[in-house]
């Protein structure tokens, strides 16, 4: 069994990444937080989704010295100026508690005209992992999944934003949709299959 550590405790989120990287190795094991000894966590300082995910997936390696990856994603709204962005997860005060972050965002587009709730989700997924004594190269992908926030909560899958929000091209939310159709088409399917290839070549090279 090859091994690779998530920095999350997210079961959805772990799931996600187990899903599409194992069509690149197919003996793939995805370990999280749970799953290791604790940690400190660091703290999401920084302004970009990037920046963040870096953090994560440096911290993640000290701690662990497996190959690790980490990811931060949020919703930017273009009535919102961008944001919640990298405040998505605590937008309501609350670090994550997602029915509150949801009705606050609803509150905020309560009187934005339909045609102006456009929005994107947004992710930066961070690779890092051990080369030679004590050194760690890093690797950092993008994605990107446009859409628009509509005004009712719908769907119970997925997570976070997902049940106010429907992709270009659709007419249900990420929280309806398949998993598998949601992998295909969401800002963290484009990443992780993305930076799959690249963890499958250190794997097999490790």
């Amino acid at each position: 069994m090859t091994q690779v550590f998530l920095a999350s405790r997210n079961a959805k989120k772990l799931a996600e990444m187990q899903r599409i990287l194992a069509v690149y190795v197919p003996d793939i094991e995805v370990l999280g937080l749970d799953d290791v000894a604790h940690y400190d966590e660091p703290a999401e300082t920084e302004p970009t989704f990037e920046g963040n995910a870096l953090i994560k997936a440096r911290v993640a390696v000290e701690a662990t010295g497996l190959p690790s990856l980490a990811d931060d994603s949020g919703l930017c709204v273009d009535a919102l100026n961008g944001m919640p962005g990298v405040l998505s997860a605590r937008w309501s005060g609350t670090a994550k508690d997602d029915r509150a972050n949801n009705e606050l965002l609803l509150a905020q587009l309560e009187d934005v005209p339909d045609e102006r709730r456009t929005a994107r989700f947004r992710c930066a997924v961070a690779f890092a992992y051990p080369v030679g004594a004590g050194g760690v190269t890093e690797h950092v992908v993008h994605g990107e999944m446009p859409g628009h926030v509509i005004r009712e909560m719908r769907g119970d899958g997925g997570f976070g934003y997902d049940v106010l929000f429907v992709a270009d091209g659709h007419d249900k939310t990420s929280a309806e949709l398949p998993p598998d159709e949601k992998d295909a088409i969401s800002h963290r399917g484009k990443a992780l299959r993305e930076i799959a290839p690249v963890v499958a070549d250190v794997l097999v090279g490790l």
